[in-house]
């Protein structure tokens, strides 16, 4: 029997990623002759598609330049994930389990592509509990859209009474407000307790452990 349905935002949630995103985003900028911003800009759009990551940072950008910026991203990542290898946050492994074990049934929704959540959950082992996998090609409106949620409902026939969204960033909340789910914010990725709370998060956790305390 389910006890419900656990949708996971990767970058920041699972895995702490924000070092190697940062690092690549201002090497792409380097490549590509653009002004290089500083970290806390670059981490503020953490979990937004690639595109509208640059376009956020660089709105004089046409739709084919940013385009061209997310290629030349994608790139720059396969190499620096090798190097600056992003680590599993603590407590993860075991809770992913335990939740599963549980009766609850876990997917991930992120503006990563499904072909980078692919390699990324089955790297980390995550593949045993993670049912679904959304990226940002899986959809045709990313975070902080509904759509990745609703899609995920659709396909696990699941409703969103039933449901529950977590992540790190604010447009993830917004994401899972959007669709009608309850939300939880984790604040030791890239947002605090208060941007979380702000956006209207119904739980903010410290600990990924938490979730498994959490009623909803």
């Amino acid at each position: 029997m389910n006890n419900g349905l656990i949708i996971l935002d990767f970058d920041g949630t699972l895995c702490d990623t924000r070092q190697t995103i940062v690092k690549t985003l201002q090497m792409t900028m380097e490549k590509l002759c653009l002004p290089v911003v500083d970290e806390y800009a670059c981490a503020a759009t953490i979990g937004l598609p690639l595109s509208v990551s640059f376009k956020t940072l660089f709105p004089s950008l046409t739709e084919e330049q940013a385009q061209e910026c997310a290629e030349a991203y994608r790139d720059i990542f396969e190499e620096n994930k090798k190097l600056l290898e992003p680590k599993v946050f603590p407590h993860v492994s075991e809770t992913l389990r335990s939740l599963r074990k549980s009766g609850f049934v876990l997917s991930v929704a992120s503006s990563r592509s499904n072909h980078s959540l692919l390699d990324f959950v089955k790297t980390f082992g995550f593949d045993s509990d993670i049912t679904l996998i959304i990226g940002a090609d899986d959809v045709t409106k990313a975070k902080p859209d509904p759509e990745p949620v609703l899609l995920t409902l659709r396909k696990l026939d699941f409703d969103a009474s039933e449901t529950l969204v977590v992540g790190d960033m604010p447009f993830d909340i917004l994401m899972g407000r959007g669709a009608g789910t309850k939300t939880c914010g984790v604040t030791y990725g890239n947002s605090s307790r208060d941007d979380l709370l702000g956006c209207g998060a119904d739980f903010v956790i410290d600990d990924f452990a938490s979730l498994l305390n959490l009623t909803w």
